[in-house]
């Protein structure tokens, strides 16, 4: 099974918010998932994001890819380089 950390869209239309969940890659955008480990929102100024850091490394180590989004929240954040 493919695992991918990804974005999950919340929020009114024309004003999104997400929320960065491991799901796996066969399931839609907002669909089942199988954990929750942050937030993202790019509506604020500057963009703001709450990620859970042992829960995201957690799920790395255990294989999970990130989307290219998460994968510059992820460095933004600090936890991938």
């Amino acid at each position: 099974m493919a695992v991918k950390i990804r974005l999950k869209r919340m929020g009114k239309k024309k004003a999104p918010f997400y929320r960065i969940v491991v799901a796996d890659a066969r399931s839609p955008r907002d669909g089942r998932f199988i954990e929750e480990i942050g937030s993202y929102d790019p509506s604020k100024d500057p963009s703001e994001f709450k990620i859970n850091e042992e829960l995201a490394k957690k799920w790395l180590q255990n294989g999970a890819q990130p989307t290219e989004t998460v994968g510059k929240i992820f460095k933004a954040s600090g936890i991938v380089k």
